[in-house]
């Protein structure tokens, strides 16, 4: 049985309509993760209908760790200047630039990791798995589990949010795309560690 609760939730984290989430939610036996990857596939997420939309306003943020040893400038993109002003997404920005300084990525997203690095990381885990003494045949399964870890360490939008471990920054931004209203998008960060080479 489906609960009003989780209705609520689902919509919050898609922003898709009211009977939508509840047919979701029905076809996935109320698992939520599950109904939110339905949404999406279906194309009835919020975000997945804003994604195109031009994000030429928004906020940098500054954030310098207690103690003054990190500090991190992150550029938050949205649609308008009136939404660039909004407190909740001065605090969105906010989290993005606590969560870079605590996970440290290298990357916003997958897609920004050059060809080459993917490959050789490839190269690496595929050794690793065999001197491991691994069937040949389940290797390749055992990379890519492997290379998802590794994407979830180096990617901004794949991390586990720090604030809360259940989500990754990518489900965070839906969130934030669905409540507010307007596409977001996180466009490119500097971390700044004492004494570390640039």
């Amino acid at each position: 049985m489906v609960t009003a609760a989780q209705v609520k939730e689902l919509r919050l984290k898609t922003g898709a309509g009211m009977m939508d989430c509840k047919k979701a939610l029905v076809e996935c036996k109320g698992d939520l993760q599950r109904a939110v990857e339905y949404l999406r596939e279906k194309g009835l997420s919020a975000a997945s209908k804003r994604a195109g939309r031009a994000t030429g306003e928004g906020v940098i943020e500054a954030y310098i760790h207690t103690g003054g040893k990190i500090g991190v400038l992150v550029e938050v993109n949205c649609e308008t200047d009136f939404v660039a002003r909004n407190q909740q997404f001065k605090d969105f920005a906010h989290d993005i630039a606590m969560q870079i300084a605590a996970a440290n990525p290298s990357y916003v997203s997958i897609e920004e990791i050059p060809a080459e690095i993917i490959e050789r990381e490839r190269g690496i885990l595929r050794q690793q798995a065999l001197n491991e003494g691994k069937p040949e045949k389940i290797v390749a399964k055992i990379v890519e589990g492997r290379l998802n870890k590794f994407y979830q360490e180096e990617c901004l939008l794949e991390q586990p949010f720090i604030k809360d471990q259940e989500m990754t920054i990518k489900e965070l931004l839906s969130e934030q795309i669905a409540t507010i209203g307007e596409n977001i998008s996180i466009r490119r960060f500097v971390r700044f560690a004492l004494g570390q080479e640039a």
